[in-house]
């Protein structure tokens, strides 16, 4: 058992556990799977939070919109008219964002306590989200493993299985700031993508797939993330069985380095313009790897359908480094 993190007004109890390896150290949270912080060294050896959290529970609970490191689902990103088609029947669902459906809805993921047990370098979490859960088909059963290397690179791996066809898309939430406070924009980020996905108003893919040279979305080589980004990129790897590298985000002025490596096929860089206190406007770059938003809505796109005797998968693996 964890250390006791804190209460819920019903009486639930939120858990903290800590991992720890290779120099790095991390803090996860029964509460929506939360990974609270990040320690790594910079360039002169000296440990630094690289994750923005709360200190404590109330944090969460009365900031719940910046998903601080959290497991999103069921759905990642958003859903279009908080509603999808699947084999001919319409799934009505929880809207949270305007009309349309943001990070699994009201009460996604983020917002419920897992169950959590200790594995060999790292946690296992779990929970059943039940049929018709802010209006998702099907009985999905979740499991969420989060361990430590060799290297201390955290690997988060995660399955599903269903009882009834549904969709599903699963991500993690966290904020980096290598620097370990201020603000982020001079963050250098490297991403394999030679494609991204433009947005209308409401933040919903037009369904183009569209070249990033020339503008501001192409960081196939380092370039300052800045600001006013929240948008999918399309990984030029696509969907993959192993985790494959596909970003580099470096704060020169620390040293340090967060490589993402992925089996998704898209990756939502968000600069968190938007964000509030205590944190700074832009305090931090979401990596945020998945498939596309609104795919149940985009057939083009590559599908997040789950179906009975199936098993979702899906593995993203945070490196952490300095030079």
């Amino acid at each position: 058992m964890g250390e006791l993190f804190g209460t819920l007004s019903d009486g639930t109890p939120v858990h903290r556990w800590t991992l720890e390896r290779a120099g790095v150290r991390v803090r996860v949270l029964s509460y929506g799977g939360v990974v609270q912080s990040a320690e790594a060294a910079d360039r002169q050896g000296r440990a630094g939070n690289v994750v923005l959290g709360f200190d404590d529970l109330d944090g969460y609970l009365t900031h719940p919109e910046p998903h601080l490191g959290a497991l999103i689902g069921r759905y990642a990103n958003r859903i279009a008219g908080a509603r999808f088609v699947l084999d001919g029947r319409t799934y009505p669902l929880v809207a949270n964002e305007g009309p349309n459906t943001l990070h699994g809805g009201e009460r996604g993921f983020d917002k419920r306590v897992w169950d959590v047990e200790p594995v060999e370098h790292g946690l296992r979490l779990t929970r059943v989200s039940p049929h018709g859960e802010e209006g998702f088909p099907g009985r999905l059963e979740v499991t969420a493993t989060y361990t430590l290397d060799a290297s201390g690179a955290l690997h988060l791996a995660y399955e599903a299985v269903t009882d009834a066809p549904t969709v599903v898309n699963l991500t993690n939430h966290s904020y980096f700031n290598l620097a370990g406070s201020g603000r982020a924009d001079g963050h250098e980020l490297r991403l394999a993508a030679s494609r991204y996905t433009p947005v209308d108003a409401a933040s919903i893919p037009t369904g183009d797939l569209a070249d990033v040279t020339g503008t501001r979305f192409d960081f196939r080589t380092p370039r300052r993330t800045g600001s006013g980004y929240d948008h999918n990129f399309v990984l030029d790897k696509g969907v993959t069985s192993a985790p494959v590298e596909v970003a580099e985000l470096y704060d020169p002025a620390s040293g340090r380095v967060v490589t993402v490596a992925t089996t998704e096929p898209g990756l939502q860089l968000y600069t968190a313009d938007h964000l509030g206190a205590p944190f700074l406007p832009g305090g931090g770059v979401a990596l945020e790897t998945q498939h596309f938003p609104d795919s149940p809505n985009r057939p083009e796109f590559p599908s997040t359908v789950l179906r009975p005797g199936e098993v979702y998968r899906s593995e993203t693996v945070y490196g952490f480094s300095a030079r």
